[in-house]
């Protein structure tokens, strides 16, 4: 007896190699990228105190710690109950995604809002949840910043560039900050703005599809509604954010720490407040970035702001590289089998 499979089915199977492939093929890109990066952190290692460089992992598993703690906050505030170690996974799947496919963040929060629906969350709760998780970050960011600013201070380290850098940062996250509650605030201009977006983004989908709205117009007006619904909740509690807050204080400074753990295993103890700017200002770059994992805007910005700090690029770009060879390694791994393991079960579905 002949079988024929339901077209939904055939269909899902479809959507799922294709994105299976998309993946590979940017790992592939990433791993070809970097690797005279992986021959010279091999041949860096029997130079290093390697035991200096394990604490990354612990480091690295706080990081993941603070973010899962963070999505149990605010789901609770959005009156969803999510699990622990369902969203230290989530993040290590995220990480993964916005890692190798670069968007700025676009692919991540897409990929994040349809794997929420296996946990019962609906896409604008998934979509603030992401939204918020990007203000607080940047918002907690500045704290840290300016306690950079103030250690290089300290040590004499400041100049024109420094102050340029960290002004034009401070500035980039205010005017950010309050862009983002001013559109949110307003059911219109919420609206407004992403009902642009969204029909930009249906002509750029037209060109491989030959469908004129591939996104449906209306179904979206009503999530963008729904998304500032959920906003609203966030406003009339915004107590219950300061612990989201501190998550991601910690959370940025464990980043910060991940690689100023690497200057020690090279036995150089640099100015922490060189290594703050460095990594802000290479981390928004990378956003823009079109390569997975902003392959060389990442270490090429990151090495000029050290140099302007009076870091030699002798130090810093064998420790940047390492940095980043190591922790794409740490995350990448374990996120890879997890999104495998997601594709398989279908993304949707709790595998």
């Amino acid at each position: 007896m002949e079988r024929h499979e339901e077209p939904h089915l055939v269909k899902r199977s479809k959507w799922r190699g294709a994105l299976t492939v998309v993946t590979f093929a940017a790992l592939i890109v990433l791993i070809y990228g970097v690797r005279r990066d992986i021959g010279g952190v091999i041949e860096n290692l029997k130079k290093v105190n390697a035991f200096a460089l394990i604490f990354i992992i612990p480091i690295e598993a706080i990081n993941y710690d603070m973010y899962a703690r963070l999505y149990i906050r605010l789901f609770k505030i959005l009156d969803k109950k999510v699990g622990y170690w369902d969203m230290y996974r989530q993040n290590l799947e995220l990480n993964f995604v916005n890692h190798i496919l670069p968007s700025g963040g676009v692919s991540g929060i897409s990929y994040f809002t349809l794997r929420m629906r296996a946990f019962g969350v609906s896409g604008p709760k998934a979509t603030l949840s992401q939204l918020m998780k990007l203000l607080l970050l940047y918002i907690s960011y500045q704290p840290i910043l300016i306690l950079g600013v103030i250690f290089l201070v300290a040590r004499g380290h400041v100049n024109n560039i420094i102050i340029a850098v960290a002004s034009s940062l401070v500035t980039l996250l205010v005017v950010g900050t309050f862009g983002f509650i001013y559109m949110i605030e307003s059911r219109q201009r919420i609206n407004t703005f992403l009902t642009a977006m969204t029909k930009v983004l249906n002509k750029l989908l037209s060109i491989f599809r030959r469908k004129p709205e591939t996104i449906n117009i209306e179904g979206a007006q009503r999530a963008f509604g729904e998304l500032h619904d959920n906003y609203k909740l966030f406003k009339e509690n915004w107590r219950d954010l300061k612990l989201p807050f501190i998550y991601m204080v910690v959370a940025n400074a464990t980043e910060v720490a991940a690689v100023y753990v690497v200057y020690i295993a090279f036995g150089e103890l640099v100015n922490v407040g060189a290594v703050i700017l460095a990594y802000a200002v290479a981390n928004f770059a990378g956003l823009i970035s079109v390569l997975p994992a902003g392959i060389g805007i990442y270490e090429g910005l990151m090495t000029a702001v050290l140099a302007a700090t009076g870091i030699s690029a002798g130090v810093s770009i064998p420790v940047t590289i390492m940095y980043r060879v190591l922790n794409m390694a740490i995350q990448l791994t374990p996120g890879y089998y997890f999104y495998q393991r997601a594709l398989k079960a279908g993304l949707t579905h709790r595998d």
